[in-house]
This record gives C-alpha cells, sequence and structure tokens, in this order.
C-alpha cells in the first residue's frame, strides 16, 4: 500500500515539475517578447499565476516534504514492529 501511494505521489510530482517549468520558461519568454514590444501571453499569464502556477509550486513542495518525511518515518516504524 505504501510504495503504491509513493509511485503515485512520485508520478504526480513528476508532471507538476513539467507544469512548473512549463510556467517558467513561458514566463522567461513573454517578458522577453513584452521588451521587444511582442505579444507572447505575459497578461494571460498574469491571469493564471494565481490559480493554476502558483498552487503547482505549492503542491510540488509540499509533495517533496511529504516524500521525505514517509522516507524518514518508513524504516523507524519497520524496526519498531519487528
Amino acid at each position: 500500500m505504501k510504495e503504491q501511494f509513493l509511485t503515485w505521489l512520485n508520478r504526480l510530482l513528476v508532471a507538476d515539475v513539467f507544469l512548473v517549468l512549463f510556467g517558467f520558461f513561458w514566463l522567461a519568454i513573454a517578458v522577453i517578447g513584452r521588451s521587444m514590444n511582442i505579444p507572447l501571453g505575459l497578461d494571460l499569464w498574469y491571469k493564471l499565476w494565481q490559480p493554476l502556477f502558483n498552487p503547482a509550486i505549492g503542491i510540488l513542495f509540499l509533495g517533496a516534504i511529504l516524500t521525505w518525511l514517509i522516507s524518514k518515518i518508513t524504516p523507524k516504524i519497520e524496526s519498531k514492529s519487528r
């Protein structure tokens, strides 16, 4: 059960990493475009920051901390059950 949970958590985190990277590259390209007066979606990125990218970064950090915590607690629980 724990292994299956960790597998799905890791898959979710990998997808989340790609979403965060996509958002970062989009921001970088849109800022460069804005400086050259080329509309590349910076206004849309600003609209998506709060509902999409900000929670994605939070989920990424929470998942990383949760994975670390599970990896630290599991050996202690398994050693006590033996």
